[in-house]
């Protein structure tokens, strides 16, 4: 019976960004597929504009940016990465042939050496496999720990769904038009007020700074989901002001634009220090929501200037992919 350990993937595997980016920087660093920092993966994907909140600040917040399979898959497009995914709801009748379909094709990954992403929740990788045992090895990034999920098991969580990305070859893609590329994916981020319709209980973009400031200030919503969305969005705003400052150096024109996100990335200690100052009450944390807030309406103005400079900077190419409409319509033939 065969195993696999890739035990230099494991290490590389660290819980900073979103979990997908993490989970992303350690499969194709380790893989010779990337060498760069994570918050350049993190902004030429794409991934890094991505801003959702819930009404009442739960944690899923981070993570409900869209339909995992068609985002991912042209964030992995812009990198010039080949990937492949799989997931569903785990009560369909024919989970188990798909779940086993998928512990055949991570084993096949894991023996050309190279890791897979999947959703823990949220998501990890699988950097190794023992048959024998029928067990996979799991990183999730938050400890130095990892977990043993049982071929049987694979694919079950508390959430009614399962995912799983492969990563295959690459191609070289120009870094001044993956820089290109994903400005256009933050403008379109910010303008779109929901990414989960119907559903209307989860805000992205320049909504979501609404939802965020309108329930630190009415005092109802999750205190552990609003502590993890403003780490996040934290993170994030310090990615995309190192990010554009690299870009400048592609695109000279981005200098205005790089220097609102460093401005706006400056807020993000304020916001923190009106989180630690927070004297805890019966137990529980107490923000300065107030103080944190203001900072957040600082911040929406800063972003919406940094927007109107990526759409003005972008306007002025030629953008296939959105202007060219298939002889089918916007939509892939069946």
């Amino acid at each position: 019976m065969a195993s696999v350990c890739l035990a230099p993937l494991a290490g590389l595997m660290r819980r900073e960004s979103k979990s997908f980016v993490d989970s992303l920087y350690a499969v194709l660093t380790a893989a010779g597929l990337f060498n760069g920092t994570k918050y350049w993966l993190s902004g030429t994907s794409g991934l890094a504009f991505k801003f959702t909140v819930h009404e009442r600040l739960l944690p899923m917040s981070v993570s409900a940016y869209g339909q995992f399979g068609t985002e991912h898959q042209a964030a992995l497009d812009n990198l010039g990465i080949w990937t492949a995914s799989d997931g569903g709801r785990t009560r369909h009748p024919t989970f188990h042939y798909y779940q086993q379909d998928a512990v055949r094709s991570v084993k096949e990954s894991l023996d050309q050496g190279i890791g897979v992403i999947y959703w823990i929740p949220e998501f990890g990788v699988i950097y190794g496999y023992d048959d024998d045992d029928g067990i996979f090895l799991v990183q999730s990034g938050k400890s130095p720990d990892s977990d043993i999920v049982l071929y049987d098991n694979f694919g079950l969580n508390f959430t009614p769904f399962w995912s799983c990305h492969w990563i295959g070859g690459k191609v070289e893609v120009e870094p001044a038009d993956m820089v290109l590329e994903s400005l256009r994916v933050a403008v379109e981020e910010w303008e779109t007020p929901h990414k989960t319709l119907p559903d209307r209980a989860i805000a992205s973009g320049r909504l979501g700074y609404q939802y965020l400031m309108r329930a630190l200030e009415s005092g109802d919503y999750d205190e552990g989901g609003a502590d993890y969305i403003l780490k996040s969005y934290m993170y994030a705003k310090d990615e995309i002001s190192r990010y554009i400052q690299d870009a400048v150096n592609l695109w000279p024109p981005l200098a205005e634009a790089a220097r609102l996100c460093l401005e706006l990335a400056q807020l993000v200690p304020v916001i923190q220090q009106a989180m630690n100052d927070g004297q805890p009450v019966n137990g529980k944390a107490r923000w300065r929501n107030h103080d944190i807030v203001s900072a957040l309406q600082k911040a929406l103005a800063l972003e919406e200037l940094a927007i109107r400079e990526f759409k003005r900077f972008t306007a002025s190419f030629p953008d296939p992919k959105r202007t060219i409409v298939p002889r089918w319509g916007i939509h892939s033939p069946r």
